[in-house]
């Protein structure tokens, strides 16, 4: 089972595909999102389907929206596999680092990533996003979590090494924040049809391999990441966590950055793949980036 958002930005419906067969999610809710999650909408989802009472739906052609709509927020999982931390220069963490893109990021996952104005860092990263179904505060342990888990995605944590690393002032959200820096989709699998700790994960530029890897090498795995942030944030429903990324990314000197005309195509069995062309960001006249320094 597979949720969607198909149609264009903000006008999104709701579906759900089931052997690829779609079906319109339209009379039992508006959208999928944090309210829908809560609602137990995944459960009603299912019995509706057993009921026979969805009416199928034709999508095709329609743009592959975020399968999550307007999270609140994005937080993110630095350096969460061993290898990624060593061609990084550094060694893997004790505890969680945490960093945080914009939700505004989120974008579909077919649609166009911006490089920055003189970007000439920006950097892939395929990721396994966690989507939060049910409010997680002070979590008691790490089995707790599973029960707020609504379901996971493919992530790209799009960055700008630049902006992270040389002008961060030792946070990264610099490099994490820019316009489209979060292709996530194209669907939202349910978390009890997902082994979270077995999943392969791989992403090409221009078709040419990158990462190859896989969730059961996490440093911290879902549950462990979700009870620990509990402990400093309240997660909300339809707030995405992304876990972190494996290594080959041009941050690790093997391959050159991404510059307009590439693309990147990303996957993690059993979620789905995306693809994205990297376009120059269009700059309202008068602005720039003039005011960014070293």
């Amino acid at each position: 089972m597979e949720f969607q958002r198909r149609g264009e930005p903000g006008q999104e419906q709701p579906v759900v595909l089931v052997d690829e067969v779609a079906y319109d999610l339209r009379d039992l809710t508006a959208d999928i999102d944090g309210d829908f999650l809560a609602g137990d909408g995944i459960a009603r989802v299912r019995q509706a389907l057993q009921a026979g009472s969805l009416p199928q739906v034709d999508v095709t052609g329609l743009r592959y929206g975020p399968p999550v709509a307007r999270p609140t927020a994005v937080v993110c999982i630095g350096m969460n596999y061993a290898a990624h931390a060593a061609e990084s220069g550094s060694a893997p963490p004790e505890v969680p680092i945490v960093f945080f893109k914009h939700p505004n990021t989120v974008v579909g996952a077919y649609d166009d990533v911006a490089v920055p104005p003189r970007s000439e860092a920006t950097d892939w990263e395929v990721e396994l996003a966690v989507v939060i179904g049910r409010r997680a505060r002070y979590l008691p342990n790490k089995a707790a979590a599973r029960d707020h888990i609504a379901g996971y995605a493919v992530s790209n944590d799009v960055s700008e090494r630049d902006y992270q690393i040389a002008l961060s002032g030792t946070q990264w959200s610099k490099g994490k924040c820019c316009e489209t820096f979060n292709p996530l989709g194209p669907s939202l699998v349910p978390a009890d049809e997902v082994d979270a700790g077995a999943l392969r994960l791989a992403s090409w530029v221009n078709d040419e391999p990158r990462q190859d890897s896989s969730t059961a090498d996490l440093i911290f795995d879902v549950e462990q990441i979700v009870y620990e942030l509990s402990q400093f944030m309240v997660l909300e429903p339809g707030d995405v966590i992304n876990t972190g990324t494996p290594q080959g990314v041009a941050l690790s000197k093997k391959y050159p950055y991404l510059q307009p005309g590439d693309e990147m195509r990303l996957l993690i069995e059993g979620l789905g793949e995306q693809r994205q062309r990297l376009v120059a960001a269009e700059v309202p006249h008068g602005a720039g980036a003039t005011a960014i320094t070293r």
